[in-house]
């Protein structure tokens, strides 16, 4: 019998089939079993969307700092019933045509419906989802599109960018609470473990900033010995009545409001788009340091020029939705016809 011949055909065959050494994307967005997406930097996760049936909004769990440690909790250190509504980061608003998405015992509940694209990438990575805003008696009341993104720092730090266009025919009424909350970890909160508030427009804590307009909201303190971190909560400056208003107390927690002091129609002809992000840092920053990243937020596109598509295989898959030059297309033959 002759080798030669099979031992050629064996090494052209083996080497037909070494898989392609392609550049890996550092970040990702995964999906994991129960309704979760983990958001990963290289190995360590360091973020978790839940949206599950079960839930009665989807929520941003763990959120973790650069030196390894969960900066946000899941409920409040005091009053774990009472504040049970408190998930780490989340969005809702307590009056939508008089209907409370807020707490657990308010009826409304947003329901997730289904995601439309995961995106890895270099230095960020996105899960764009869809979501009903249904009251008890099963009205749907609004219509969400949801971009939750991760957007990589360097040493360690990153940003979590969520942007919300909601449509539909209601009103946020006067005085809601909404639309975005965080609850940090108990080691952080003022009251529990000795953290620090810190406005945009000056001021320290709770007395002086509660409901007071601010470009940014940073909640800092120790995570672990020896270690300080924290978060900033930046507003938009294309959100409506931006600077916003912060409801921030002492006991450990921060939101933006869009509704304090009047309401915010939204009309089948104009949606609200909302935009805000969580700087999560290391140490205790100046407060220029701080406005340096928030207009690096406010300037930044949410989705980065990306593209055009050179080849018909650049479409295929799904790829088609990551286009954003020389536009976003609606089906893999209009990205294919952009190539032609």
């Amino acid at each position: 019998m002759r080798l030669a011949p099979l031992v050629a055909c064996c090494l052209a065959l083996s080497a037909q089939t070494v898989p392609e050494r392609r550049p890996l994307p550092l970040v990702q967005a995964t999906p994991q079993p129960y309704e979760q997406i983990a958001f990963t930097r290289g190995p360590l996760e360091i973020a978790r969307l839940h949206y599950g049936p079960a839930l009665l909004r989807p929520f941003v769990y763990p959120v973790i700092g650069p030196g390894g440690h969960g900066l946000t909790r899941m409920g409040h250190p005091g009053d774990p019933h009472g504040h049970s509504h408190h998930n780490s980061i989340w969005i809702s608003l307590s009056d939508v045509d008089g209907v409370d998405f807020w707490s657990d015992r308010g009826g409304g509940r947003i329901v997730h419906d289904r995601i439309l694209r995961l995106e890895d990438g270099d230095t960020r990575a996105a899960a764009v989802t869809e979501a009903s805003w249904r009251a008890a008696d099963g009205r749907v009341l609004l219509r969400e599109r949801r971009h939750t993104v991760v957007e990589t720092l360097p040493a360690g730090e990153w940003l979590l960018i969520l942007d919300v266009q909601l449509s539909g025919d209601a009103t946020i009424g006067k005085g809601s609470f909404g639309p975005v909350g965080v609850r940090m970890a108990k080691s952080i909160g003022t009251h529990h473990g000795g953290g620090v508030i810190r406005g945009s427009e000056g001021g320290v804590n709770e007395a002086a900033l509660f409901r007071k307009p601010a470009r940014w909201m940073d909640y800092s303190g120790q995570t672990g010995p020896g270690v300080i971190e924290g978060v900033t909560l930046f507003d938009h400056p294309d959100n409506p009545r931006h600077p916003a208003p912060f409801h921030v107390r002492e006991d450990g927690w921060m939101g933006a409001m869009v509704a304090l002091d009047a309401p915010v129609r939204i009309a089948p002809d104009r949606p609200l788009s909302l935009r805000y992000a969580v700087y999560v840092h290391a140490g205790f920053p100046e407060p220029a340091a701080l406005d340096r990243q928030w207009k690096r937020f406010a300037a930044a596109p949410l989705r980065p020029p990306f593209g055009p598509p050179t080849a018909a295989k650049d479409c295929r898959h799904g790829d088609f939705r990551r286009f954003t030059v020389p536009r976003e297309f609606a089906t893999q033959a209009d990205c294919e016809a952009a190539v032609r």
